[in-house]
Formats: C-alpha cells, structure tokens, sequence
C-alpha cells in the first residue's frame, strides 16, 4: 500500500512549527514566574509550545495520511483587501483612535467577500467594533484613545 503525502499540510505544519519556535524563543527572553504568579513570557510561552504542537501534528498528519487536496482559484479580492485592512489599522490607529480604526477594519474585511451585502457588512462592523472596544478597552484596559487627535475633538 503506497502512503500518500500531503505536500500543502507539510509546508503549513512546517510554518506553524516556526511561528509556535519563534514565539518560544522570544518568550524566553521574559520571565516566566510561577504557575501561580506568571511572569510576562508564561503566555507567549504556552501559545508558541501550542502552535508548534499542533504544527507538528499536522506536519505528521500530512507525511502518514496525506490526501490529495484541489485548491481552487485564489480569492485575489479578499486577499488584497484584508491586507490592505491590516496595513490600514497599523498605521492609523494612533492618528484615528480604537473606535473609528477598527470600524473601517472591520467594515473593509466584511466587504472581502463579494457576497456580503452593504447593510450587512455594516451591522458586522458595528457589533465588532462594540465587542473589540468592550473586550481591549474596558476589559483589559489598553491605553489607546478611543478617539484620535486627527479628528479635532
């Protein structure tokens, strides 16, 4: 019985390997603490051990059980505007503030897909942008303004 393998889950195992090694190593930088009282490095730590185990099993998954995947066309919109949505947040977030920065983030990712409707990729972005500034703002207490200087109040 010949094995087949699955070149796609190799290469993506393969990466989540090194994205959970990196995260490791740079956790090993901070301190770790107790199990008790976990230092900066403790989360970093576990998140980087989980991805590399879960790369690893997939690496393994595709070597002894690969099966022969069809990828279809690639979605050149979804991919230019999400990384256009990403590239915006970063270097407007200080200017804007959290609110309106990840209205139009979420509004332009919505907007991805050719299939969502303008009505509802608005209601997407505004219950993302209450949750986002409910969970980072007033949950864990980041210190971005919610409004930014570049709107003048």
């Amino acid at each position: 019985m010949e094995r087949r393998r699955s070149f796609p889950d190799v290469l993506a195992g393969g990466i989540f390997v090194l994205i959970g090694g990196a995260f490791v190593v740079g956790a090993l930088g901070y301190e770790l603490g107790t199990p008790l009282r976990m230092g900066p490095g403790a989360f970093p730590l576990l998140v980087g051990v989980a991805v590399a185990a879960l790369g690893l099993a997939i690496v393994i998954k595709g070597l002894i059980a690969g099966e022969v995947a069809s990828f279809g066309p690639i979605p050149w919109r979804a991919v230019v505007v999400i990384v256009l949505a990403i590239l915006f947040f970063g270097f407007t977030i200080r200017g804007l503030g959290f609110v309106p920065t990840s209205a139009i983030t979420a509004l332009l990712t919505t907007l991805a897909s050719s299939r969502v409707r303008l009505l509802t990729a608005v209601a997407v972005a505004a219950g993302l942008t209450v949750a986002s500034t409910l969970i980072f703002v007033v949950g864990l207490q980041l210190r971005i303004p919610l409004w930014g200087p570049w709107l003048g109040f």
